[in-house]
């Protein structure tokens, strides 16, 4: 489910999981975890990626173990291994990026984002939610009206508007993303390692509260979550009720 290749200093790490859209379970998160580990350990400068076929990442696989306890902690751990590589981290959003799809790519360093591509966080319809660092960063690199747009309003941002308000930093394909991180592949690594920890100093590094802990892992938990998950094997709108 992941593959893996190495262009002098750059490696590529590609879900490959496209009869899925590429969706996360358990079993991804790990493989990607390790990933981006060994690409690190074996001395990358830059990692590029991306998605296999026409999606970048469809988000969680719902029809598999994603509503199991553990897999919002994996995903999360996942994430900020990607975030606190001590290299720059470049998404090739090639297609649609929606849920934990919009939280890799916002887990990265820099997006670069196909014409066709959108982002999107669709939780309030499946009640559930984000944790805070995914709120943060999505409001650090979107800004507050963008960020309030996409969670709130549950509706997805284009590449050309997130182009324009800076979530996407260059429109283009994985070639572009590839050429673009042997580009930063030849600058100074510890120049870049200080920067990525200053940039990511964003607010996403603190702690959430007790009370943002309980109401997250409360949506988790919650009938609500179970109404959604119900309402979409049966191909109706859920019924929310806020238990």
């Amino acid at each position: 489910m992941i593959g893996t290749s190495r262009d002098g200093d750059v490696v590529t790490i590609e879900l490959q999981r496209e009869d899925r859209r590429n969706a996360l379970n358990t079993e991804l998160c790990v493989l990607l975890r390790d990933a981006v580990d060994e690409a690190v350990g074996d001395g990358a400068r830059v990692i590029v990626l991306t998605g296999q076929g026409s999606a970048f990442c469809a988000g969680a696989d719902l029809s598999g173990d994603v509503y199991a306890d553990g897999f919002l902690d994996t995903l999360l751990e996942m994430l900020h291994t990607i975030d606190s590589a001590p290299i720059p981290v470049i998404a090739a959003v090639n297609g649609p990026a929606i849920g934990a799809g919009t939280q890799l790519a916002l887990a990265s360093d820099l997006r670069v984002v196909a014409p066709d591509a959108y982002f999107a966080v669709p939780a309030v319809k499946l009640g559930i939610s984000v944790d805070s660092w995914t709120v943060k960063r999505l409001v650090s690199l979107a800004g507050g009206g963008p960020a309030r747009t996409v969670l709130l309003g549950a509706e997805q941002i284009d590449a050309s508007d997130a182009h324009a308000v800076g979530l996407a930093n260059k429109i283009g394909g994985l070639d572009a993303a590839q050429e673009w991180a042997k580009r930063i592949a030849a600058l100074a690594p510890l120049s870049l390692r200080h920067l990525k920890l200053v940039l990511n100093d964003d607010g996403t590094q603190d702690d959430p509260t007790a009370e943002q802990v309980a109401a997250l892992h409360a949506a988790w938990s919650s009938e609500d979550m179970h109404e959604a998950w119900l309402a979409r094997r049966e191909k109706r709108s859920p019924m929310f009720r806020g238990r």
